[in-house]
């Protein structure tokens, strides 16, 4: 059960951001709805949430999800792949020092983010993707095995990130897409199968009774109904436009 979320407000500067995608300019104040919605959700959740301010000199810091990974134990400060974004984990890291005193980090010349890491209880999975090299995926690997843990390195064909295509929502079942659906390191879950053309719904997030899933996918809802998990509907336009996901825009821990 999750206790503590962190989010973060995104700033103005959010428009300007990186994005790979060609859905358009986001808007502003439509994202700021969007984004209040999220963190009212979590809170239905039964969570207690965590709520940074904005900061202009970083467009794409609402992610908070990719400048850490936490677990129950201890935090990795990761070291983002994005060179605008390498500043956001001083950030993250002083916040989580408030509630973990056992710290690893990234260092180059590996890079890692968050969005990258899929945690499926005391085991990881790390993808090898345009903003997370081998080097970092290694030292995330050797960190996560000298507390316990264990970890698969997965080599990313098709997605920006690990989990743009692929969720956990426990009770070893995994919401998965495209090179997800068939991936051998993926073979012993349950699957809940994600077409194509509903691949964005891939990312979603099991908050304590709740899978929060993006708006416009009943397929995805319909399919998670009947494996009984109660679905929270988000709209989450603006944040797509910014190759962004409901995972991408807390820390969960």
């Amino acid at each position: 059960m999750y206790k503590n979320v962190i989010v973060k407000t995104p700033g103005k500067s959010y428009v300007n951001g990186l994005t790979t995608s060609d859905l358009g300019t986001p808007d502003y104040e439509r994202l700021l709805e969007q984004h209040a919605a999220y963190v009212e959700a979590l809170k239905a959740c039964g969570v207690e949430v965590t709520q940074l301010p904005e900061s202009e000199e970083y467009p794409d810091s609402t992610f908070v999800e990719d400048a850490a990974v936490v677990t129950p134990e201890f935090a990795i400060i990761t070291n983002p792949g994005a060179e605008s974004r390498n500043g956001e984990k001083e950030e993250i890291e002083a916040v989580l020092k408030k509630f973990y005193s056992k710290f690893h980090y990234i260092t180059s010349p590996g890079t890692l983010d968050g969005g990258d890491v899929l945690q499926v209880d005391k085991h990881f999975y790390v993808g090898i993707s345009e903003r997370t090299n081998r080097e970092g995926a290694q030292q995330f690997k050797n960190i996560v095995e000298t507390e316990g843990y264990t970890a698969t390195i997965v080599e990313l064909q098709e997605f920006f990130h690990l989990k743009t295509g692929i969720a956990y929502l426990g009770n070893h079942t995994i919401a998965a897409a495209g090179e997800f659906l068939n991936h051998p390191d993926f073979s012993d879950y349950e699957k809940v199968e994600i077409p194509d053309a509903d691949e964005y719904s891939a990312n979603c997030i099991k908050v304590n009774d709740y899978v929060i899933i993006p708006k416009g996918f009943d397929d995805t809802k319909r399919k998670l109904a009947e494996r009984g998990l109660e679905t929270i509907e988000l709209e989450m336009s603006e944040f797509q436009k910014h190759d962004g996901g409901l995972s991408c825009l807390s820390l969960r821990f």
